[in-house]
């Protein structure tokens, strides 16, 4: 059985796994830790593991390896990526940068090494408006790469901060007319949404949060049926949290069917195996790089 192979290994090897909340659900049962990006590393950074295999998208394994620079950082497939992040490529942010010289730069936790580096402070979509609201008023601020996060910060911030035009594709397509939809099957169904979607998403849910904040709000809320606006995989953990609850996920309205990011599918047990087998692929860094990297996500913590 496969499983218990990539137990043995991951043992044999003194490996931790990681897993995002939307990863296949047997990648998912297998890991040591699974959760949102910043908390799974900062969990593995806090190990004694010599390696630690991140099934997840690359600019999550690229933060393991920031916050963990002596550890072998591995992902299953390197083709992983994220589109919010490539929406951000780090050479066209600096020109962009170029015309805000007196902004404080913040950017969302889902953007490349190379963005954070060019960055004063990283946020994350559990933190981003508590740190927002920690900076005084008159502070001019670009944030990068998601739109639709900003705009939402924007919004209960009363800030007017400059937005870069990014977004995740896996959000981005979900449309108020699925939730509605939804919601006359479902009235009892409370809605949650992820501060990624766009702003009419934003505007029918009962809930805005990050993946964990979510799945706290659902274990938490008497309510039994939820509409949920993100990716398909969190389904997983909220049933095995809440197996007497219903959940219904807003379809990608493109194809009609359910809304799964296709990088995160990427990750694969077969390919967690070979991973640890053969140690690779392995997210190598520049350690000039890492410390520039490392420096507004420890801004962040201090916060």
């Amino acid at each position: 059985m496969l499983e218990k192979q990539i137990i043995n290994l991951k043992k044999a090897k003194n490996a931790v796994i990681l897993a995002h909340y939307y990863t296949l659900p047997e990648i998912q049962d297998i890991a040591d830790f699974v959760g949102d990006s910043l908390a799974l590393s900062k969990q593995a950074a806090h190990t004694e593991a010599d390696i630690i295999l991140f099934a997840g998208v690359h600019f999550m394994a690229e933060t393991a390896k920031i916050l963990s620079p002596q550890k072998k950082v591995l992902i299953p497939d390197l083709e992983a990526g994220c589109s919010l992040s490539d929406s951000c490529p780090a050479e066209q942010l600096e020109l962009f940068l170029k015309n805000y010289p007196r902004h404080t730069v913040l950017s969302y936790i889902n953007c490349s090494a190379k963005v954070k580096a060019l960055s004063h402070i990283i946020v994350t979509s559990g933190n981003a408006l508590e740190v927002v609201n920690a900076l005084p008023k008159e502070e001019k601020i670009v944030f990068t790469p998601d739109r639709n996060l900003g705009a939402y910060i924007n919004k209960e911030t009363g800030r007017e901060m400059v937005l870069w035009d990014g977004a995740c594709h896996v959000h981005d397509r979900l449309m108020d007319t699925e939730v509605y939809h939804l919601k006359e099957k479902h009235p009892d169904a409370k809605t949650l949404a992820h501060p990624e979607c766009k702003s009419s998403v934003l505007a029918l849910a009962d809930f805005i949060g990050s993946t964990a904040a979510m799945l706290h709000f659902t274990k938490n809320d008497p309510t039994t049926e939820f509409i949920v606006a993100t990716e398909i995989g969190i389904l997983h953990e909220m049933q095995k949290q809440n197996p007497a609850k219903r959940f219904y996920v807003v379809n990608n309205p493109e194809t009609c069917a359910c809304n799964g990011c296709e990088y995160m599918k990427l990750n694969t047990l077969e390919k967690i195996y070979k991973a640890l087998q053969t140690e690779s692929p392995e997210i190598i860094l520049e350690e000039e790089l890492m410390r520039k990297a490392l420096a507004p996500i420890q801004k962040m913590l201090e916060f």
